[in-house]
């Protein structure tokens, strides 16, 4: 009996796939469960697992194919023999002087290598049985030779480039239909021309579309951490003895999770017509890999304490830099935060992660000067404080529940109001 393998719904919002890398042959057995393909998508890599034992009789999509979900990309007998040599879809049997093939490599490691131009068959696995890990590649990497630096430009060309070099394809399709052309760029010597990534093209067509389609509002509020810092110096060593960091972006975290479910409109997605509030409060954080950013999600924020906030945020910023995020891990997201880490600056707005309608950018934290009350006079102290920046969607939100949901979130924070 034969079974059609056919592209998996990997996340909510995912409705097409490509064919990464076939890790079987037409041919070959397998068992249930092994991976038979690397499936890659928008949100993240993964491999698909074969569904029942058997040998691979049909491949039905090639790599790179962009397969909608629900439609057949392999089929597996489960009655047939394998064959003594199975060659991958379009390539012919390999001679019997050719080299082995790349050991065992995890989904991201082979992300990697390919976006990096490295050959996995000429890399040497330092794990387990000759496994390639994540350091192999960045060793290959280091090793391989530096794209060459034109040492004189060439002429410069007679006529402008074509459309697809002036701009992006996004910013083609619906930009102004004015005068102005970008100038064609010029080759010069020590120029380094870097091709896009995978994830790097789709953050910019993320971007793009964003900013095109979200008429966009940014609004600021300053917040005085000091009685959230004074809680988080009281605990801070007995959560590090439990293996939890407390950061004050759990206490931030926190305080928009419940600031979202008094402001709903800032929960919310837009349609065609109408929109949303949507009934889950999922944080989206982004994450910084070497790869770009990603936005990993905690799903039902607003039902965590801070000690479940914080084992939350550790997992998914561990899972995205180690590349072992699932499409489920970043799909799903009602809100995004983003934070500039310890080497962050004042403040700055950031564009809307689609389909959320607003964004918290939060600043760098900084020891100043405030004017506080104390026994009915004011004075001066020193404490913790920071910026933050609403950037929202003004189709749905207006400026009055913007402003009243970062006070709200500022006046959590100042008040340290935290169930830990």
């Amino acid at each position: 009996m034969a079974t059609k393998v056919t592209m998996p719904q990997l996340g909510e919002s995912i409705v097409e796939g490509t064919i990464g890398k076939w890790l079987v042959s037409v041919g070959q057995s397998v068992a249930k469960d092994e991976p038979i393909v690397e499936i890659l998508t928008d949100k993240a890599d993964s491999e698909l697992p074969a569904p029942v034992a058997g040998v691979v009789t049909q491949l039905l999509a090639a790599e790179d194919d962009i397969i909608a979900v629900g439609d057949p990309i392999c089929e597996i007998d489960e009655n047939a023999q394998a064959s003594e040599a199975a060659a991958p879809a379009g390539e012919p049997a390999a001679p019997a002087s050719a080299a082995a093939p790349a050991p065992p490599t995890s989904p991201s490691v082979r992300k990697l290598a390919r976006e990096k131009d490295i050959d996995l068959s000429a890399v040497q696995g330092s794990g387990e049985s000759g496994r390639i890990m994540h350091d192999d590649v960045m060793a290959a990497i280091s090793n391989a030779p530096s794209p060459a630096r034109m040492a004189t430009p060439p002429p410069a060309p007679a006529a402008a480039p074509p459309a697809a070099q002036r701009a992006p394809a996004a910013a083609r399709a619906s930009g102004p239909s004015g005068a102005f052309r970008l100038p064609p760029y010029v080759p010069k010597p020590g120029d380094e021309v870097v091709p896009f990534t995978r994830r790097r093209r789709i953050i910019a067509d993320h971007m793009v579309f964003s900013k095109q389609t979200a008429p966009d509002v940014v609004t600021f509020a300053e917040c005085d951490l000091h009685r959230t810092a004074v809680l988080r110096n009281q605990h801070k060593a007995q959560f590090k003895k439990d293996g939890v960091n407390l950061t004050y972006l759990a206490f931030a975290i926190a305080a928009t999770a419940r600031a979202l479910r008094e402001f709903p409109e800032i929960n919310s997605r837009v349609l065609d017509d109408a929109f949303v509030k949507l009934a889950e409060v999922n944080i989206g954080i982004a994450v910084d890999t070497d790869e770009g950013l990603v936005v990993p999600v905690i799903r039902n924020t607003d039902d965590l304490t801070i000690r479940g906030v914080a084992r939350a945020v550790a997992d998914v910023a561990e899972r995205a830099r180690s590349g072992n995020l699932t499409p489920n891990d970043l799909s799903g997201k009602t809100f995004t935060i983003s934070n500039p880490g310890r080497r962050g600056n004042l403040v700055g707005g950031a564009i809307i992660s689609q389909p959320n309608v607003a964004i918290l950018r939060l600043g760098t934290i900084k020891k100043r000067v405030v004017v506080i009350e104390h026994e009915g006079e004011d004075v001066m102290a020193i404490h913790p404080v920071m910026h933050m920046a609403l950037t929202y969607d003004h189709r749905v939100v207006d400026g009055v529940h913007a402003n009243g949901f970062l006070y709200r979130v500022a006046e959590i924070l100042e008040y340290g109001d935290f169930e830990l």
